[in-house]
């Protein structure tokens, strides 16, 4: 039988636990917040609080790869551990990984994130398509043939993004709706919901592009990056029933303790319902 594909999977966890993606992202000041050493000590500390806060009960959690990567093979083990309790707690795991090569190498990455006999395998990954949107197609054939997810950038909430993301391709269109169009073409028929999804930055005010992909709408900026939940309608628009609202440091910064990670998680989960309700 062939693996249930992400898009439905993620459908149901947004329908049955929220649509909120809990970012797990391990700065230095984090940890120094938390009362925890900056060392692989400390990060395997906050790591486990996190998944144990929250795995239970949120759609999405979102470990930052970067911040595991610091640390060595050390501290990939502790991702990979994150991972695997992670998704036995019933939260979909999407790795923040941002990966974006050419060939072979593309199909490494695709392999290390997208094959479920790896350890760091997770149910999505976000990838960069600007080296070509074709570049992707071996990450986008390992997440069919696994059940797992893309979530390709598109308009990101960082303002360097605008002079790549905004530029004009041959056609007219820009390079982000260039890529969104690709996006909209990978999920044609699929439902209740594609796999291929697009990071849109919940900052942005206004997209200014069509965002009806029939796919996920991975949306980070809210909290300490200053959009709010209410915000999600003006940006997303009829696409907001689609959107994962990504939240880190607003979540974060409530701990260490897990009590309040869940309270916060709750307050935001809460809040991004009656907003995409108001949409």
């Amino acid at each position: 039988m062939s693996p249930e594909p992400f898009g439905a999977r993620l459908r149901r966890a947004m329908d049955t636990r929220g649509p909120l993606c809990v970012g797990i992202d391990p700065h230095s000041s984090l940890l120094t917040s938390w009362g925890l050493a900056d060392d692989i000590t400390g990060l395997e500390r906050f790591t486990r609080t996190v998944v144990e806060a929250l795995a239970d009960r949120v759609a999405v959690l979102k470990p930052q790869s970067a911040f595991f990567e610091r640390f060595g093979s050390r501290g990939i083990a502790v991702l990979e551990k994150a991972v695997e309790e992670a998704r036995a707690a019933g939260a979909l795991v999407l790795m923040d990984a941002k990966r974006g090569d050419i060939g072979s190498t593309m199909g490494a990455y695709a392999a290390t994130y997208l094959d479920p006999a790896s350890p760091l395998f997770s149910d999505a990954v976000t990838v960069s398509p600007y080296l070509g949107f074709g570049s992707l197609r071996p990450a986008l054939d390992a997440a069919a043939a696994s059940g797992a997810g893309v979530f390709v950038l598109a308009l990101t909430s960082n303002p360097e993004g605008a002079e790549v993301q905004r530029a004009t391709a041959a056609d007219g269109r820009s390079l982000a709706q260039l890529m969104l169009d690709h996006m909209a073409a990978e999920n044609a028929g699929a439902s209740p919901l594609g796999s291929v999804g697009a990071v849109v930055g919940a900052t942005l005010g206004d997209a200014g592009a069509d965002l009806a992909i029939n796919g996920p709408l991975l949306a980070p900026g809210i909290g300490a990056q200053g959009a709010t939940p209410a915000d999600l309608p003006g940006v997303f628009g009829d696409a907001v029933g689609n959107v994962v609202p990504s939240v880190s440091r607003g979540v974060l910064s409530r701990g260490p303790d897990a009590a309040g990670l869940r309270a916060a998680a709750e307050r935001f989960a809460d809040e991004i319902r009656a907003a995409v309700s108001d949409g």
